[in-house]
């Protein structure tokens, strides 16, 4: 069996050449002529899969190691008898983790505190589930917003779009919906912006054409709205780039690019593959954990409360900053230069852990600032000298 996999996903290789002949390429350069003895095509969000891509090739089985699946034209699939299965959930602490750290620099870099402040949280699945706990842990209040889950549950805890836009903070979680009664494309455009209060700080880690970037970059240069994070964008990887260069933070479409959330999402689909093959799975992933920190490394929480040590902890843990210092290196080099170096920001993107990995030591920290820090996912331990 051939099988072709998009280069940028992590032991995509390793995994999948226990089923077959594996060859590796380009997430964008994955084209018909590359299929015509693929069994297996196993892809990211950069390639688009439908009949253009697939039409008289014998591919039997397609995996998309994403959460999101605006790339998939499901239909097709089903149609032609293509098996499917994506990594919904495999990217979801990741993104949680990139929504906690931004949350933690904003507060440093503009000396507020999250205790108290609203959170408008629109898309609830997953990660926006995750996220609001998080920030009710953090105690900040949270207004959710889900149409096609209001509908479902009439539960009246889910809140109008205006009224989630009407938070401090506003972040987004919706898949890409191009038409009908919960489209999202453009969801955020020049009038819900103009809604927003003008100290608002907008996330977006879903997809870029969620927001109409242009709309975007008026608003934030007229002052309509006071910052924006931004992982995502209209036009990958020819984006909007005096939009980044506005941004408060940006990135290049990095936010679930965890190094576990992505063997996570290649396990998901490796194990699809075999349950569509009828083929018994003998690859597994296993790391060594890396070892608890000594005790002369141990953080002093005595006194500190949460927030504090958030702020101290996330950033020292996921380098945020970093990334965003890596995408405005975009912004000095010629315009024609400045797309391909996006994809290479992702291609070649550093191995990130998720907080559990870290094993770290606090010393005399307050045990209720343990148990929160637990729950944000940090992986803690009390040292007492």
């Amino acid at each position: 069996m051939n099988i072709v996999v998009d280069e940028n996903i992590p032991l995509g290789k390793d995994a999948f050449s226990t089923l077959g002949n594996v060859s590796v390429l380009p997430g964008r350069q994955i084209s018909s002529s590359y299929l015509q003895e693929a069994s297996a095509l196993i892809v990211r969000s950069v390639t688009s899969v439908n009949k253009k891509l697939l039409a008289g090739t014998p591919v039997k089985f397609v995996g998309t190691a994403t959460a999101g699946i605006d790339h998939i034209d499901q239909e097709y699939l089903n149609n032609q008898q293509i098996g499917f299965a994506d990594a919904a959930g495999s990217n979801a602490n990741s993104v949680a983790e990139y929504v906690l750290t931004a949350l933690a620099i904003i507060a440093q870099r503009f000396q507020i505190s999250l205790k108290g402040k609203t959170l408008g949280i629109v898309g609830v699945g997953r990660i926006g589930r995750l996220v609001a706990n998080h920030a009710k842990v953090l105690g900040m209040e949270v207004i959710l917003n889900d149409p096609p889950l209001a509908r479902k549950s009439q539960d009246q805890c889910y809140r109008p779009l205006e009224e989630a836009l009407q938070a401090d903070f506003v972040t987004l979680h919706v898949p890409l919906i191009n038409e009908g009664v919960d489209k999202t494309v453009h969801l955020i455009g020049e009038k819900k912006l103009a809604a927003m209060s003008s100290s608002s700080i907008l996330f977006n880690t879903c997809r870029g054409e969620v927001i109409d970037n242009h709309a975007l970059l008026l608003a934030l240069k007229n002052q309509q709205i006071q910052g924006a994070v931004l992982d995502v964008w209209e036009g990958e990887p020819s984006i909007h780039w005096d939009l980044a260069h506005t941004a408060t933070i940006a990135t290049p479409h990095i936010a679930g690019y965890s190094f576990d959330g992505k063997i996570k999402g290649t396990s998901m689909i490796y194990s699809a593959a075999c349950d569509y093959f009828g083929i018994a799975p003998t690859w597994k992933f296993t790391e060594d954990a890396p070892p608890l920190s000594h005790p002369g490394n141990a953080i002093n929480a005595h006194g500190h409360n949460l927030e504090h040590l958030l702020v101290q902890l996330a950033p020292r843990l996921y380098d945020l900053q970093g990334d965003d210092t890596r995408m405005r290196s975009l912004l000095v080099l010629p315009m024609p230069q400045r797309p391909t170096r996006f994809d290479q920001l992702r291609r070649q993107y550093p191995k990130r852990r998720e907080f559990y990995a870290f094993p770290l030591l606090l010393q005399d920290a307050d045990p209720g600032v343990l148990s929160d820090l637990d729950q944000l996912g940090f992986s803690i331990h009390q040292f007492e000298k």
